[in-house]
C-alpha cells in the first residue's frame, strides 16, 4: 500500500464486538493496544497491563476479524529485559492469540530485538515518538522531536527499525513535518497518531473516535460519534422503563394459555394479579 500510495487505516480494538464492527467497516489494521489498560481497565497509564491480559484480548479481536490484519502490543517489560525474553513472549502472543504481527515501542535501542524477531518469522511493527510505556521518562504526554537534536534522533530510530525489518512504524505525537520527512526516507509504512497527514496511514483509539471517553480528549483525535452520551441516555431510559413497569412489555414477554394459568392460580389459591399500571 505504501508503494502504491494507498492510505492505511487502522484503529485499536480490544474485544470481539468492536473488532467485528471495525472489520466490517473495511479498516486495514486492528491494533490490540496496551491502551486497553486506560480505556478498558481504568488505569492511568498502560504500564500495569500484563502479557496474559494482552493475549486474552487479542484472542477476542482475532475471532472478530475476517480480513483486517491484527497486531498486538507487547506490554511493558515483556521484551525489554533481553532478546530471549522478547522471543519467548512474542512467540506466545503469535501462538496463543494467532495475531498477524506484534508491536514494540522504542527506537535504535530495540533494533537488535526487532531483527531477531523478524529472523524467526514474527512480523514487527515499531513505535517511536511519544511512547506510552516510557511516559514517566518523557515527563508526560508531550509532543516529541521538536528540536533539531530530538528530530534527528527520531529519524535515526525510524531508519534503525526499518533496517532491522520492521514492516511498519507508528509515529506518535510529533510535528507533522518531521513525520512526513520520516515517511519519505523510510521503506517501512508509517502509521501516524498525532503526526499529521503526511504518514502512510493513521491509527486512533476506537473509544476516542466514538466519543466514549469522558475525561480524555487528545488534540490529535476527532469524535465521529457521541456514543458515550448515547449509551448513557439509552441506559437511563432503560432504568426508567423498568422502574415504571413499562419494560418488559407484551412484545418482550411470553404467555401461557389463559385456561392453564387459571387452573394454576386456583390450585395455589392465588387471586388475579393487579394490572401492570397498578402499584
Amino acid at each position: 500500500m505504501k508503494r502504491k500510495g494507498e492510505r492505511i487505516v487502522a484503529v485499536t480494538a480490544y474485544d470481539f464486538t468492536f473488532a467485528r464492527l471495525a472489520d466490517n467497516a473495511g479498516l486495514h489494521i486492528l491494533l490490540v493496544g496496551d491502551s486497553l489498560g486506560m480505556v478498558v481497565q481504568g488505569h492511568e497509564t498502560t504500564l500495569p497491563v500484563t502479557l496474559d491480559e494482552m493475549i486474552y484480548h487479542a484472542c477476542m479481536v482475532v475471532r472478530g476479524s475476517s480480513s483486517a490484519m491484527v497486531v498486538a502490543d507487547m506490554p511493558f517489560m515483556s521484551y525489554q529485559v533481553s532478546v530471549e525474553d522478547a522471543l519467548r513472549n512474542a512467540g506466545r502472543v503469535m501462538k496463543e492469540a494467532l495475531v498477524n504481527a506484534v508491536k514494540l515501542e522504542g527506537g535504535a535501542e530495540i533494533a537488535p530485538t526487532v531483527r531477531r524477531l523478524v529472523q524467526i518469522g514474527i512480523p514487527v511493527v515499531g513505535h517511536i515518538g511519544l511512547t506510552p510505556q516510557a511516559i514517566h521518562q518523557l515527563g508526560g504526554y508531550k509532543v516529541q522531536g521538536r528540536n533539531l537534536e530530538a528530530a534527528r534522533r527520531l529519524i535515526a530510530d525510524a531508519e534503525s527499525l526499518s533496517e532491522a525489518g520492521a514492516f511498519a512504524i507508528v509515529l506518535e505525537t510529533m510535528p507533522a513535518e518531521l513525520a512526513q520527512l520520516i515517511t519519505e526516507r523510510t521503506p517501512a509504512a508509517t502509521i501516524g497518531i498525532g503526526a499529521g497527514v503526511g504518514c502512510d496511514g493513521e491509527i486512533q483509539v476506537i473509544h476516542d473516535l466514538l466519543g466514549m471517553v469522558e475525561d480524555i480528549h487528545p488534540r490529535h483525535t476527532k469524535n465521529y460519534a457521541d456514543l458515550g452520551q448515547t449509551i448513557t441516555n439509552a441506559l437511563s431510559d432503560y432504568r426508567h422503563e423498568v422502574i415504571e413497569r413499562r419494560f418488559p412489555g407484551p412484545d418482550q414477554s411470553f404467555s401461557l394459555k389463559p385456561e392453564v394459568i387459571q387452573v394454576l392460580r386456583e390450585e395455589f389459591g392465588l387471586t388475579e394479579p393487579a394490572s401492570s399500571g397498578q402499584r
